[in-house]
């Protein structure tokens, strides 16, 4: 099934998104969620540019991808932590409106929405099961308040767009109070660390390793 282009509307603004719904899916059962931010490139109301990269695209090249997953787009000229209250709305109507298991929803995004990963999971942190922020970063002063989020960061060594200190400092600062973090470094990889993450299943693997109020695994 293709992704589907849907809208949803606050009193303040509308979010377009891409709705992926598993074929084999069924009413009688809950499935996980994955949320996934796109990078500033992204930006505006074309929605095909939302499946260059990330979650996306691997939904394209694998319409069976067993998740339910819901892409929205950034308005043109704004950044994801702008819109974290309109997000997490969009997140609770997804639960009403899917069949989604409460307790398997997760979190991630690259670049600028890695930032916003990092943003609505300390804005937000009751909401997700696992977050897995790529090349993206935020204030390790806020960071405390998702010590409870299992967290998988990555990035390339190379990155010279968003230098890895951006996502050190979080992964640093969330240790620091006790967070469940591992951190993957690629050491010859620039900006784009996200290609080779979501080729990889074991990112999958650890995503439904998690359940919402369930203790932190590594």
């Amino acid at each position: 099934m293709a992704q589907q282009v849907q809208t949803f509307t606050t009193d303040t603004m509308s979010l377009r998104y891409l709705l992926h719904r598993p074929p084999q899916q069924t009413q009688d059962k809950r499935w996980p969620l994955i949320v996934f931010l796109h990078g500033a490139g992204e930006r505006g109301s074309d929605t095909e540019l939302l499946k260059i990269h990330g979650i996306p695209r691997v939904v394209e090249e694998n319409p069976d991808f067993p998740f339910i997953t819901i892409a929205p787009q950034c308005p043109e000229g704004s950044w994801w932590p702008m819109h974290l209250k309109e997000l997490s709305a969009l997140i609770e109507q997804a639960l009403l409106l899917y069949d989604v298991d409460p307790d398997r929803v997760y979190l991630t995004g690259i670049s600028m929405g890695g930032y916003g990963v990092w943003n609505l999971a300390t804005a937000y942190p009751d909401r997700f099961a696992a977050v897995a922020p790529i090349c993206g970063g935020g204030d390790p002063d806020t960071v405390c308040a998702m010590k409870g989020v299992p967290v998988w960061a990555f990035h390339g060594e190379r990155d010279n767009v968003v230098l890895i200190r951006e996502s050190r400092k979080m992964v640093d600062a969330l240790r620091e109070c006790g967070g469940s973090v591992r951190f993957t470094i690629y050491p010859n990889a620039g900006h784009d660390s996200w290609t080779k993450t979501y080729q990889n299943p074991r990112l999958y693997e650890w995503f439904m390793s998690h359940r919402k109020g369930e203790a932190p695994a590594s």
